[in-house]
């Protein structure tokens, strides 16, 4: 049994449909939105304030990246990753070709037709997904920003051809809210990638705070490695201040999505703040609470 087949073996029957069976585009759309409403629970608060007309095409697109990622951390081993995301790309290529070969595709495949969306994002993402799979280490934050270039800013790349104000300054203030949150998300699961065999953490910032690598296997974090975060959280918040200027490039109804996005991320680092970085005993959150009021804000253009 091949590496994607032993994945979707062991996947519930809704991936299975999407990953394997061609249905109607009716029929694909309908779980491309279970999936997204399913699993992720900030993409579906994001999607309520989108306009109707762009919820399937955010599905479809959400689908992909699920789905991807699950291949890419999910499987077996890095190599049995690899075949797997190695197979998921060439059917993405299939479907840029008009040619999908299973539902999570035939039902891109619309999106991509409708949109004309460009294929260089899709390809990066599975590329930064592929790079997961070998590369453990980053020696500066100059490999770690290419890295996330990859892996968080072809998303918003995506969601700007969507809204149909893809401009070189759009692009660059999204590409500052991505990166931002792809490394609110790194200093909030430094336990976890650990856990993975990874660390985000710029190696050459180490010596300067006297970090060495024993010391994210401790049960608490230890001075150095917080006082470390810290200068990498006051980096993600810049970048996130950099971007949310965003929010007055872009349609009316987009607005409240990104600074919804923008300041879920500042939340995020204010949790790891408020525990005194002290992410290795245990996983900062944002509450409820500030969820929903950050939603209702969004809500009333308040944020």
């Amino acid at each position: 049994m091949s590496a994607s087949a032993r994945f979707i073996a062991e996947k519930p029957e809704l991936v299975r449909q999407l990953t394997q069976e061609l249905a109607t585009l009716r029929q694909a759309q309908t779980l491309t939105k279970q999936l997204a409403k399913g699993n992720y629970e900030n993409f579906l608060v994001g999607s309520v304030l989108l306009p109707k007309r762009l919820r399937q095409p955010f599905f479809d697109v959400y689908a992909f990246c699920r789905i991807a990622d699950d291949l890419a951390d999910e499987s077996e081993s890095p190599t049995a990753a690899s075949e797997s995301l190695i197979r998921f790309r060439e059917q993405l290529h299939a479907a840029f070709a008009h040619s999908p070969t299973s539902n999570v595709f035939l039902a891109l495949d619309a999106t991509i037709r409708r949109f004309k969306l460009p294929q260089q994002p899709f390809d990066d993402l599975l590329d930064a997904f592929e790079q997961d799979q070998h590369k453990v280490r980053y020696a500066n934050f100059a490999e770690l920003n290419e890295y996330c270039l990859r892996s968080a800013a072809p998303v918003g790349r995506i969601v700007l051809k969507l809204a149909e104000c893809s401009k070189p300054k759009t692009r660059k203030l999204s590409d500052h809210i991505c990166v931002a949150l792809q490394l609110a998300n790194f200093w909030q699961d430094v336990a976890r990638d650990y856990a993975m065999g990874r660390i985000y953490l710029p190696q050459d910032h180490w010596d300067s705070y006297g970090v060495c690598e024993a010391m994210f296997c401790k049960s608490s974090t230890e001075e150095p490695l917080r006082r470390l975060i810290a200068s990498e959280c006051d980096r993600a918040q810049a970048l996130f201040e950099m971007g949310l200027p965003l929010a007055d490039h872009v349609p009316k109804w987009l607005a409240p999505d990104i600074k919804l996005f923008a300041h879920g991320g500042i939340q995020t680092l204010a949790a790891i703040r408020r525990i005194d970085y002290d992410v290795l005993a245990r996983r900062p959150t944002v509450g409820k609470w500030t969820q929903l009021g950050l939603l209702s804000k969004a809500f009333l253009r308040r944020l």
